[in-house]
């Protein structure tokens, strides 16, 4: 799959970049030898994923009080039998205003574990979708010489962005990069390393730099 490289006037550079079928283009067969499996779009790998990336995101500090840890006296409240109801124990008890509450929320971690393999086909998944919306748009490398929300917002405008959800993937960190774009709330500036499956499918325009693209392939040892 090719795509033209534009500058940053949203020009064409007349240069080409080629993602990686191995990445950008897997196709789903019907019938696949079992080992195979792997260069197939999955989206329950998509799922899982994302189901990994929200839950990691969770504190799990959620608490309520149990009966043996609220504060009120452990009389009895009434008679064993004779009252015309159920028998009642203290004033602790979940029935009452002010008790405990029953099987509340004790904290935990939700986190779990996914294996690496699952984990790039997610990821090759995510990248062949935005690639079948035609969603990707390849950019010479960016270099701003300090930190201009202004010129960012040019260079968005520019690539006809503007009102969409866009991720800028760069092959290293740009601090001036970074902060140009850091007060503009429907861009998001990601590295090679920290890209996962819900941040690539949590956009409208993928945009990658030139040397970003050999850095993905590089990343998944294609």
């Amino acid at each position: 799959m090719e795509l033209k490289v534009l500058n940053i006037k949203g020009e064409e550079t007349g240069r080409t970049a080629v993602l990686n079928d191995a990445i950008f283009a897997v196709e789903a067969t019907k019938w696949r030898e079992a080992y195979s499996l792997l260069d197939e779009p999955n989206n329950h790998a998509i799922y899982l994923d994302v189901k990994q990336y929200l839950a990691n995101q969770r504190q799990g500090t959620h608490k309520s009080k149990q009966r043996n840890e609220i504060a009120g006296s452990t009389k009895k409240l009434g008679k064993q039998k004779g009252g015309g109801g159920a028998r009642r124990g203290d004033i602790n008890s979940p029935l009452l205003h002010g008790g405990a509450r029953v099987f509340g929320p004790v904290p935990r971690d939700y986190s779990f574990k996914l294996n690496k393999k699952l984990k790039q086909l997610a990821r090759k998944s995510a990248f062949a979708t935005k690639a079948a919306e035609n969603a990707i748009v390849v950019v010479e490398d960016l270099a701003f010489d300090a930190p201009k929300t202004k010129e960012f917002i040019t260079l968005a405008n520019n690539l006809k962005l503007d009102g969409k959800k866009s991720l800028f993937i760069l092959n290293e960190a740009n601090k001036n990069v970074f902060l140009s774009a850091r007060n503009l709330q429907k861009v998001k500036i990601l590295t090679v390393s920290e890209l996962s499956t819900y941040k690539i499918l949590d956009c409208a325009v993928l945009v990658l730099t030139e040397s970003s693209v050999n850095g993905i392939e590089q990343h998944f040892n294609v």
